[in-house]
């Protein structure tokens, strides 16, 4: 875990990927019990350390995550990731290319919770949710492209699904149809920008994170 911006109000920090954003029923250490170590650690702090989660991240994807330090901001950053107010840039490596070098993609998308998996349905399914990106092809290789996505919704496996029902399922993403990588547990999909408004100061916040190094040997990007 690296710590990319940090005050009273808020903690962001980059993610590796394989690593889940907070505990589940395997009872893997996540990135909310580190993030909690490093804020008493640093601060001294004596029993609970509080740290709200406000949005999460699949654990095969790697990137930037906000974390509240408050209660107070917790409930206002919060409400921005439920009204799609803040700004999602990802980095996704894929197999394919798109014909068009930039495009939106909109879609409806139903979670199956049993399996944890989303398929791509019609709007009228019942429980089925809108979902909105932008895409834009950054670099392209043989068989593959880099895509910079744009989120408007913040569905689960949103960006994930959306590519793979055109034919550009993201690299090592087997769920979805992904040529393998070269470690299980990892995709090439990282959260590689992220703008919100802060919570206290209402001014806008944009935290970066560039691509982990170690896509390079684990997805023959060059």
């Amino acid at each position: 875990m690296r710590v990319l911006f940090e005050d009273n109000h808020c903690l962001v920090v980059d993610k590796p990927a394989g690593v889940l954003i907070a505990g589940d029923w395997t009872g893997d250490f996540s990135l909310l019990d580190e993030a909690k170590d490093y804020i008493r650690q640093k601060y001294a702090k004596p029993g609970e350390v509080y740290l709200g989660l406000v949005h999460r991240l699949d654990r095969p994807v790697s990137g930037v995550v906000l974390f509240a330090r408050t209660s107070k901001s917790a409930s206002r950053l919060s409400e921005q990731f439920r009204k799609d107010s803040t700004e999602k840039i990802y980095l996704a490596w894929v197999a394919g290319r798109p014909m068009a070098p930039t495009g939106t993609l909109t879609d409806w998308l139903l979670k199956d919770e049993s399996r944890n998996v989303v398929a791509v349905v019609d709007r009228l399914t019942p429980g089925a949710q809108d979902a909105r990106l932008d895409y834009r092809v950054v670099a392209m290789a043989p068989g593959r492209s880099l895509l910079e996505v744009r989120l408007h919704t913040g569905r689960s496996h949103q960006i994930r699904v959306q590519l793979a029902s055109r034919g550009w399922p993201v690299v090592g993403d087997g769920k979805y149809g992904g040529p393998p990588g070269r470690e299980s547990g990892v995709i090439a999909l990282h959260a590689h920008a992220l703008t919100f408004e802060h919570p206290t100061r209402k001014e806008l916040i944009t935290v970066r994170s560039e691509l982990p190094n170690q896509w390079r040997d684990l997805f023959g990007l060059r």
